[in-house]
């Protein structure tokens, strides 16, 4: 799996670490970041579908 490096500001930072570790619903950070950018993509991918900009090949 390619590796990302970005930089993030330490208040987000923060308020993605309340959510990781034992009593979060994250295992780890990588995982957070990952989770994220997947519901991202897919509000994304919404609301394209909703402004008929969809690829016709798209597999549902």
């Amino acid at each position: 799996m390619p590796k990302v490096s970005v930089e993030i500001p330490q208040e987000l930072l923060d308020d993605l670490d309340e959510h990781v570790g034992d009593e979060g619903k994250f295992v780890n950070r990588s995982d957070a970041v990952r989770a994220s950018i997947r519901k991202t993509l897919d509000m994304l991918d919404e609301i394209d579908r909703r402004h008929g900009r969809a690829e016709s090949d798209e597999v549902e």
